[in-house]
């Protein structure tokens, strides 16, 4: 069973890989697939004679509130935090934000860097 993982583990790296080269080619593979997967679902979901249209909006939206995606699925956890921040969205936000933003992430990553490089090197001491 590991093996049958590991290969199409390394299948689905290598597709990625090659198809993130040719976003366009990506993006159309994807949505074709995405959408032949729900005509599945829904030609499935024809031969239950039960799911009517309300019966299947009911089940749905308790299966997504039981599993915690019916949020995050239809507005987005981004939009909630900024929500909350009272932040701008992104389109509202001018170059010099975003830019002030990213100089801050990157601040941020440089001094984990720094402190990992300090635990590495106070590793070392201690062995």
């Amino acid at each position: 069973m590991k093996k049958i993982l590991y290969f199409f583990d390394k299948l689905e790296d290598n597709i990625r890989s090659a198809l993130s080269k040719r976003p366009v080619i990506y993006a159309f593979v994807g949505g074709t697939a995405i959408v032949l997967f729900w005509r599945g679902v829904w030609l499935m979901a024809d031969m239950i004679p039960f799911l009517t249209g309300p019966v299947s909006m009911l089940l749905s939206i308790a299966m997504l509130l039981a599993i915690g995606l019916f949020v995050s699925f239809f507005i987005g956890d981004t939009i909630l935090i900024s929500g909350l921040k009272k932040e701008k969205r992104l389109d509202e936000k001018v170059a010099s934000e975003i830019k002030t933003e990213l100089d801050i992430l990157n601040n941020i990553q440089k001094r984990l860097n720094d402190i990992e490089e300090k635990l590495k090197t106070l590793k070392e001491k201690m062995n």
